[in-house]
């Protein structure tokens, strides 16, 4: 069915007001895109952050009286907030089938590979993860996401991985707890202060065929903070920087550590906190972001 998309660009105080205003004129679907290529981190718990420059889209059948519903946004004062506007026809197409053909299996290392559930794994023989892109943070597109992965793998590849307990602190979708799994770790606790977040784990480990003994999904008040052989967390600068003397006590004498979500100019500073406990390696940097890694000091 054809459709067409009214854009409508705003600052982000009045994007809502505007969205709320374009469904009360009809609108099948309203979403929110980025004016200013503004990249967004991680969000917390039940937050939905925008951009400060915002572009309002709303979807109406192409039969829509458009002319009445631009002549109604006129007189309203919202319109005063609209910086540009735009109406387009948009290209009729199998919407579902257009984004599943986005996501395409990804290597990270010699052997992990992240598959999306309907498509076949390129190697059968590989350490497969089958993962569908969902509400949480953490599908292996992502820099920070990857650069962990492909440390995994590496610890993985150096026998190093094998049979240990391990932690993934801030486990978003659970992708790095399953691939740790699945490349030789006994055990993992997946720690997350998101529900979602741990129903995305819960779903993306069965998906995986995980035993339930083999991972411990649990919010914040129920991590027992015992210490383990090995922690990753790909999480943000500012909580790892608070976090790195609970970090030193969960990381056995000996242990690893693995840390992303770190951009390139704060990456200084936190070597130097981790530095006070661990015995850390050179940064691994893809695009802005960095992975940091150590060794826990006896």
């Amino acid at each position: 069915m054809p459709w067409l998309q009214l854009k409508l660009r705003t600052q982000k105080a009045a994007a809502d007001a505007l969205s709320d205003r374009l469904s009360d004129l009809g609108a099948d679907a309203v979403t929110y895109l980025d004016a200013e290529d503004q990249p967004i981190l991680e969000p917390g718990p039940g937050e939905t952050p925008l951009w400060s420059e915002v572009v309002v889209v709303g979807l109406w059948d192409a039969e829509a009286d458009m002319d009445s519903v631009l002549l109604e946004l006129a007189a309203d004062p919202l319109w005063a907030k609209v910086e540009h506007s735009a109406l387009e026809p948009l290209e009729d197409k199998d919407w579902i089938r257009e984004w599943m053909d986005q996501f395409h299996p990804i290597r990270f290392g010699q052997r992990l590979w992240i598959v999306p559930s309907w498509r076949e794994a390129p190697d059968p023989s590989a350490v497969n993860i089958l993962l569908d892109p969902g509400l949480a943070f953490g599908t292996g597109t992502h820099p920070t996401t990857a650069l962990c992965l492909e440390y995994l793998d590496d610890l993985a590849a150096r026998g190093v991985l094998a049979g240990q307990s391990c932690i993934d602190f801030g486990c978003g979708s659970g992708i790095l707890a399953i691939a740790g799994l699945k490349l030789g770790a006994a055990h993992f606790v997946g720690v997350d202060n998101d529900p979602q977040a741990i129903l995305a784990t819960r779903e993306n480990a069965a998906r995986n065929s995980v035993p339930e003994s083999a991972l411990d999904i649990v919010l914040p008040p129920q991590f027992s903070d015992a210490p383990a052989d090995g922690l990753v967390a790909n999480i943000l600068a500012g909580p790892l920087r608070e976090l790195a003397p609970r970090f030193a006590s969960l990381v056995k004498p000996g242990g690893w550590l693995a840390l992303s979500g770190i951009l390139e100019s704060q990456a200084e500073e936190l070597l130097a906190i981790y530095g006070q406990w661990f015995e850390m390696d050179p940064p691994a940097l893809r695009e802005e972001w960095v992975r940091l890694s150590g060794t826990r000091r006896a």
